[in-house]
C-alpha cells in the first residue's frame, strides 16, 4: 500500500486540479508545487509550499530548471523498504514525496498548430515533467504517478476509503505514466525527425513512432490457427469504425471488423440514404432509396446468395420495417447511425447478431474531420509501405465514356 502523506503537483492541463487538490489537502496531504500551479492554488487558499521553497534552489533559466534537484527526485526515487535509502535520504535531509501529478507541456497540441515553428516546438518540449513522471513510475510500489485528469476521481475515491492505494493501482497508474511519457517522446521524434536539412519539411519523417491502444483481444485472427487483437489509434477520428458502440450481439471477431469496416467505409460515402451489404471484405448489395427500407431491398436483390451471413451497414436510421426485414436473413453485423426503439425491440430477438451504432462524421477539411484516415500501411517482409489514402471522392467529371453507346445522365447517376 502506498500512503500518501506529500504531494508534488505541476500540471500543464489544470482541469480538475483545485477540486483534486482540496480534497488531497482535505485528506491532511501536504502539496508542493511549482509556478503557474502554485499560484493557482493560492488563489484558491489552498496551503501550498513552492518547489524552490522546498529546495531552497530558486527557478531558473527561464523555467526550464524547476524540479531537477536531488530533494525532489530524492524524495521520488527513495525506497521505503530498504534501509540504505531511508539512511541516506535522512542523512541529506530528503523527505518523502508520496504522490506525483504532472501533465506534460501540450507539445502535440503546439506542432499540431498551422504556424508552429521549430522554435515554439522546441520550448514546448517538457523536460523536468517526464523526468519525475519516469521517477515516480519507476519507484510505483511506494508512490503515485497521476498523468491525467481522469485519474483523479478514482485515486480521491479510493484514498479517502481506505488511507492508501492499493499496489494494483498504483501499478496501473505506473503502466498509464510510462505509456503517456512514450505516446510524448514518440510525437517529439516524429515532429524533429520530419525536418528536412535545408529546414523543409517531409510529410514521412525520418522515423516513424506508430501508438495504438488495445481495444480488445480477439478469439483468432483471419483463420483458427493465427492470433489477432484490435487496437485504435491514440485520437480516434469521429465516425470511424472504432468509435462503435455495440448494443447487442457476441463478440466480434478479426473478419468481423474487417468486413465491418469495408461496409462502414462504403456506405459513409453517400450523401443520401444507402445500404451496403459485404461478405469476404466483398460488396455484394450496394443500394439508394428513399427510405433505409427501400436501399436495403434494393441491396439485397443484388445478390441474395452473397448476402447470407454478411454484414448490413446503412447511412441513417434504421426503422421497424428496416429491422423486419433485415431479420429476415442471416447477417453477422449490423451497423447504423441509429436505431428506432421498435427497431431494438425486434433485433433483440436475433441475440447474436452484432448491431453496432455509429455517429456519421460531421465532415470538414480535413480526413480526420471526414471520419477517414489519413494514411494507409501495407505491411511487407521487415518493413511497411506508407501513402496517402485514396479519400478522392468521384465526380461525373472523373468518368471517361470508352464505348460507342453513351449512357443516358440517369444511368450515369
Amino acid at each position: 500500500m502506498a500512503i500518501i502523506k506529500r504531494a508534488l503537483i505541476s500540471v500543464s492541463d489544470k482541469t480538475g486540479v483545485i477540486e483534486f487538490a482540496q480534497q488531497l489537502r482535505a485528506l491532511g496531504v501536504e502539496l508542493l508545487s511549482t509556478g503557474g500551479t502554485a499560484k493557482l492554488f493560492r488563489d484558491h487558499q489552498i496551503p501550498v509550499i513552492e518547489v524552490s521553497d522546498y529546495t531552497g534552489f530558486p527557478e531558473m533559466l527561464d523555467g526550464r530548471v524547476k524540479t531537477l534537484h536531488p530533494k525532489v527526485h530524492g524524495g521520488i526515487l527513495g525506497r521505503r523498504d530498504l534501509p540504505e535509502h531511508v539512511s541516506a535520504m535522512h542523512a541529506q535531509g530528503i523527505p518523502n514525496i508520496d504522490m506525483v501529478v504532472v501533465n506534460l507541456y501540450p507539445f502535440e497540441a503546439t506542432v499540431a498548430k498551422a504556424d508552429c515553428t521549430l522554435e515554439d516546438a522546441i520550448e514546448n518540449i517538457d523536460i523536468g515533467g517526464p523526468a519525475m513522471v519516469r521517477s515516480a513510475a519507476k519507484n510505483w510500489k511506494d508512490v503515485a504517478v497521476l498523468t491525467d485528469a481522469s485519474q483523479y476521481a478514482e485515486v480521491l475515491i479510493e484514498l479517502s476509503a481506505t488511507g492508501a492505494l492499493s499496489q494494483k493501482t498504483t501499478f496501473a497508474l505506473s503502466v498509464a505514466a510510462f505509456n503517456r511519457i512514450s505516446n510524448y517522446d514518440g510525437a517529439i521524434s516524429d515532429y524533429l525527425s520530419s525536418f528536412n536539412e535545408d529546414g523543409t519539411r517531409n510529410v514521412y519523417p525520418a522515423q516513424i513512432n506508430s501508438r495504438f491502444i488495445k481495444l480488445q483481444d480477439l478469439r483468432y485472427g483471419e483463420n483458427p490457427h493465427q492470433s489477432a487483437a484490435f487496437y485504435r489509434d491514440l485520437h480516434p477520428a469521429p465516425g470511424s469504425l472504432v468509435s462503435a458502440q455495440q448494443l447487442q450481439g457476441k463478440e466480434l471477431s478479426y473478419n468481423n471488423i474487417a468486413d465491418a469496416d469495408a461496409a462502414w467505409e462504403t456506405v459513409k460515402a453517400f450523401s443520401t440514404t444507402a445500404c451496403v451489404i459485404v461478405k469476404h471484405a466483398n460488396p455484394c448489395g450496394v443500394a439508394l432509396g428513399g427510405t433505409s427500407f427501400e436501399a436495403y431491398s434494393k441491396a439485397f436483390k443484388t445478390d441474395p446468395t452473397s448476402a447470407f451471413g454478411g454484414i448490413i451497414a446503412f447511412n441513417t436510421i434504421v426503422d421497424k420495417d428496416t429491422a423486419e426485414a433485415v431479420s429476415k436473413q442471416f447477417m453477422e453485423v449490423l451497423i447504423a447511425p441509429d436505431y428506432s426503439a421498435e427497431a431494438l425491440t425486434i433485433l433483440s430477438a436475433k441475440a447474436n447478431v452484432r448491431v453496432l451504432k455509429i455517429a456519421l462524421p460531421q465532415g470538414g477539411a480535413t480526413p480526420w474531420a471526414q471520419g477517414r484516415n489519413a494514411q494507409d500501411i501495407k505491411r511487407v517482409g521487415s518493413g511497411i509501405l506508407v501513402q496517402t489514402a485514396d479519400n478522392h471522392d468521384m465526380q461525373m467529371a472523373d468518368l471517361k465514356i470508352v464505348t460507342h453507346k453513351q449512357p443516358t445522365p440517369a444511368q450515369m447517376q
